[in-house]
C-alpha cells in the first residue's frame, strides 16, 4: 500500500508539472516525445515570438506531441542519425498543433504570398493538425543547430528542398536531415527543408482525427 501510494504520488507531481494544453493533448492520447526519447530535443519556435507569424501562439505548451503512430518512426530517425553522426540530435520546432493555433497561423498569411506555405483550416489545414507532423532540424552536441541555409520557419524559396544556392555545409546537412527522415518513413515537404510528414493528407483524412 505504501508503494502504490507513492507511485500515485508521482504521478500526481508529473501530471501537475504539464500544462493545460498538455494535458489535453494526453487526453486525446497523443505521446509526449520527451517521455519516449529524452535525447531528442524540443524548442517550440511558436511558443516564443520569433515566428514568422510575430506572436506567441503557445501559450502554456512546451513539449512537443504526436499521434501515436509517428513516434516509432520519429525514434528510428533519431538512431538512424546517430549512427551517422553519434553527436548529434534532432531537434523538433513544432509537432502536434491545434487547429485554433492553425487558424491563428492563417489569419497571419491569408491574402498574401505566403499564404502557400501554411495550410487552410477551412481545407481540413495540413499534418500537424493530426499530430502526423513535426518541424525539425539537428543540433550537434552543444545544442546548436547546424547550418541550414536558413532557419526554420523561413517562408521563401530559400527554404525549398530543391534550392541549391547556399553553402556547401548546410547543403550537405539538409540531405542528412531529410535521408534519415525519409528513411524512417516520413515523407518531406518541397517547400520546407525542415517539415516531415508521416502519410499523407487523404489518408490522415480518411483514418485520422483533427486536434480542436
Amino acid at each position: 500500500m505504501i508503494i502504490s501510494l507513492f507511485f500515485l504520488s508521482c504521478f500526481e507531481a508529473n501530471a501537475q508539472q504539464k500544462s493545460a494544453t498538455a494535458l489535453y493533448l494526453n487526453s486525446l492520447g497523443y505521446v509526449n516525445v520527451a517521455e519516449q526519447d529524452s535525447s531528442i530535443l524540443v524548442s517550440l519556435m511558436y511558443a516564443r515570438s520569433d515566428n514568422f507569424t510575430g506572436k506567441l501562439l503557445y501559450n502554456d505548451l512546451r513539449e512537443a506531441y504526436l499521434h501515436k503512430d509517428a513516434i516509432a518512426p520519429l525514434l528510428k530517425a533519431q538512431r538512424l542519425l546517430h549512427e551517422v553522426h553519434p553527436d548529434y540530435n534532432l531537434i523538433i520546432f513544432d509537432a502536434a498543433r491545434p487547429m485554433h493555433v492553425q487558424q491563428q497561423m492563417w489569419d497571419v498569411v491569408k491574402g498574401t504570398r505566403q499564404q502557400i506555405y501554411v495550410s487552410n483550416p477551412a481545407r481540413g489545414g495540413g499534418m500537424h493538425n493530426y499530430g502526423l507532423a513535426v518541424d525539425i532540424s539537428i543540433a550537434d552536441a552543444q545544442g546548436d543547430t547546424i547550418p541550414m541555409g536558413t532557419k526554420v520557419d523561413h517562408l521563401g524559396r530559400e527554404a525549398h528542398t530543391d534550392y541549391t544556392a547556399i553553402s556547401p555545409e548546410a547543403l550537405q546537412n539538409r540531405r542528412l536531415l531529410i535521408s534519415v527522415m525519409r528513411e524512417a518513413g516520413f515523407r518531406s515537404l518541397p517547400t520546407e527543408w525542415w517539415h516531415f510528414n508521416l502519410v499523407s493528407r487523404n489518408v490522415a483524412r480518411e483514418k485520422y482525427k483533427v486536434i480542436p
